[in-house]
């Protein structure tokens, strides 16, 4: 039977990450981010962190890296004080992934993310199925819904971020789980799915403003989202729970993402929550407002509204 189409919430939701044992962001300002990732404290670019550090000059400057960017796109560099190790454990709850100092300015995940791993364990304990995490990069999101429960389809055009989750699941003692990791271009993979008539309880997205897939197949958000997402509803089962998009892109907004998502789940009910990501600093004098930097943009859909 076909419900109305989805409730668009009136007003944006701020999901806000704080630091946790093995992550925190220490300080910001001048454009840059200072943060710690378990043993190391980290200096990186953020250009909306217009204000002022709070923290001194030495502080900043005794950080263990610095990331100098060579281009708008996230490459560049990273300089350190001394060699670190390739690889160090880190932890959110009970879920265990290794820290990795990457071309691309990150550290093998994204920290503003455990705001959407917190809703989508809580999601998946509510009704644990089968779910399908796309761009799943290394894997912690696949994870975290494991752990509550699902059967997780986890897809990733990097051969090497494959790896990467396969590695943080033994790390986490979820290689027993009902896992499957496919190395496939994401609109490919959806497309084989809609021919087969695979469902879905619940379905993950976090693309990339650009990619490439393993053929070489060119990923370009804008071009390429509305047609994704619109096969991705064709694999929701009549029960599913929900549907998670998460957007980097710097010209996109979460009412952007609400609006797409409302069209393309036409005729099945619902709320569509939406709005972004954000990073909390850890506040060392109480007389100092809280500051937090807005990272990513987000709609998400729950039958159950």
């Amino acid at each position: 039977m076909k419900l109305a189409d989805p409730e668009i919430a009136p007003a944006p939701i701020v999901m806000r990450t704080t630091g946790w044992r093995d992550y925190g962001l220490v300080d910001s300002g001048g454009g840059r981010k200072l943060e710690r990732y378990g043993p190391y404290r980290v200096v990186r670019p953020e250009p909306q962190c217009l204000w002022a550090p709070r923290l001194s000059q030495g502080e900043w400057d005794a950080a263990d890296a610095v990331f100098d960017p060579a281009d708008e796109d996230e490459a560049g560099r990273w300089r350190f004080k001394a060699q670190p190790k390739d690889t160090w454990p880190l932890a959110w709850r009970e879920i265990r992934f290794k820290g990795r100092f990457t071309a691309f300015r990150h550290l093998a995940f994204f920290p503003e993310q455990a705001a959407n791993w917190e809703w989508l364990d809580g999601a998946v304990r509510a009704g644990p199925g089968k779910v399908l995490n796309l761009f799943g990069y290394t894997g912690v999101a696949s994870l975290v819904m494991a752990a509550a429960g699902a059967q997780v389809t986890h897809v990733d055009a990097s051969k090497k971020a494959i790896g990467w989750a396969r590695e943080n699941a033994e790390l986490s003692g979820l290689a027993d789980r009902p896992i499957r990791w496919i190395c496939e271009d994401a609109r490919r993979y959806v497309q084989r799915e809609v021919r087969r008539g695979a469902q879905y309880d619940g379905i993950v997205l976090d693309p990339p403003k650009y990619g490439r897939g393993p053929g070489g197949e060119v990923w370009r958000l804008f071009e390429d989202l509305p047609g994704l997402l619109a096969d991705c509803v064709q694999l929701l089962s009549p029960d599913a729970s929900f549907l998670l998009l998460n957007g980097y892109a710097e010209r996109i907004s979460g009412l952007s993402l609400a609006g797409l998502t409302a069209e393309a789940m036409a005729g099945r009910g619902g709320r569509i929550d939406w709005g972004e990501l954000a990073l909390m600093e850890e506040v060392r004098n109480p007389s100092q407002a809280a500051r937090g930097v807005g990272l990513s943009f987000f709609a998400r859909w729950s039958r159950e509204p």
